[in-house]
């Protein structure tokens, strides 16, 4: 098997590039791997048939409903909670600190400069 032959492989199934860009696996071993076990050996069921998330459209009601429920099962509510908190503690400060209210601004008195050292 040539170069060739594995480059357009490798065209034909793009996935093997994300085991490549995150570094699980490199060319020289997805080479080799074609080299010892052909195009299509079981051994690439792993790498070539990793799919999305991406879901067909015709699923049936009952298993959308399914997935649905699976997906909101995954959601850590205490995360939400903690990250809601977070911001509704930025927004308290940002408004105690007055930042973007011009009322604090006109009320500005200089303070006098005093000299230490009178020469």
């Amino acid at each position: 098997m040539s170069k060739d032959s594995f480059k357009s492989f490798v065209r034909k199934y793009p996935s093997l590039m994300s085991f490549v860009n995150n570094k699980e696996k490199t060319w020289q071993e997805f080479y080799e791997m074609y080299e010892l076990y052909g195009e299509n050996s079981n051994v690439w069921n792993k790498y070539i048939y990793k799919t999305s998330n991406i879901r067909s459209s015709t699923l049936k009601p009952e298993e959308a409903v399914k997935e649905l429920v699976t997906m909101i099962k995954g959601i850590d509510l205490a995360s939400i909670q903690k990250g809601i908190t977070n911001v509704q503690k930025t927004i308290s400060l940002v408004q105690d600190l007055g930042i973007g209210s011009s009322k604090d601004i006109s009320n500005y008195e200089a303070r006098p400069t005093f000299r230490h050292l009178d020469d």
